[in-house]
């Protein structure tokens, strides 16, 4: 089964009524790493009246956040809501605000809140995380750049070679997808090749618009 994750970091800003509002994204696999992301934020931005943040994991279905002194439920609640509306898990945001001096009320705080957290997840992008089977494939180096090209012609993604008397060429398909490479590579190399499954693990595709 598939999910997404933010395709990569990112960070956006506006300002709302002379309140400034800082937004921060990231892919994170654990509590560890996005309880690191809060703090290395609230260090950089330690002169801010609220940095205020949410996360999900997958693992466990783990959701915190936090309106780090803003009115109840006017702040990580709706970050939170972004994500979760999206379906986007292993991600890690924190809203940095620096106080303008004009009160927004619940309301425009709600809202504030919820644009940071979609503004910056818009500029990170989503990436679908899907399970993919792992190869080990032998390769004589006369057909070496051949195979490369055959495995990423098929969806496939080369993550290491081997070089020796041969080559052996370490990659990953989208589960059911590397079929038509393995037919291809018996094709190449007249029935003498084939290749080894080496495991499995879930892995994120191609940037797509949040």
């Amino acid at each position: 089964m598939s999910y997404y994750v933010p395709f990569q970091e990112a960070e956006t800003e506006f300002t709302e009524k002379r309140s400034r509002f800082i937004g921060h994204v990231w892919r994170v696999e654990d509590e560890d790493a996005a309880r690191r992301r809060i703090e290395q934020t609230r260090k950089k931005y330690h002169d801010a009246r609220h940095n205020c943040w949410c996360y999900l994991l997958r693992a466990g279905g783990t959701v915190r956040y936090s309106d780090d002194g803003e009115p109840q439920g006017t702040a990580g609640q709706p970050m939170l809501n972004v994500f979760q509306r999206r379906g986007v898990v292993n991600v890690c945001c924190v809203v940095t605000r620096y106080f303008g001096g004009v009160l927004l009320g619940a309301g425009g705080l709600t809202r504030a809140y919820s644009r940071a957290a979609k503004d910056t997840l818009n500029a990170a992008g989503l990436s679908s995380v899907s399970r993919w089977t792992l190869w080990e494939i032998p390769c004589p180096y006369p057909l070496l750049e051949q195979v490369q090209r055959e495995i990423q012609a098929r969806g496939g993604r080369i993550s290491g070679t081997d070089y020796g008397v041969s080559v052996t060429l370490r990659a990953a398909f989208p589960a059911g997808q590397e079929a038509p490479f393995a037919e291809r590579l018996r094709q190449l190399s007249a029935a003498s090749l084939s290749m080894t499954p080496a495991g499995e693990m879930d892995l994120p595709g191609e940037r797509e618009d949040a």
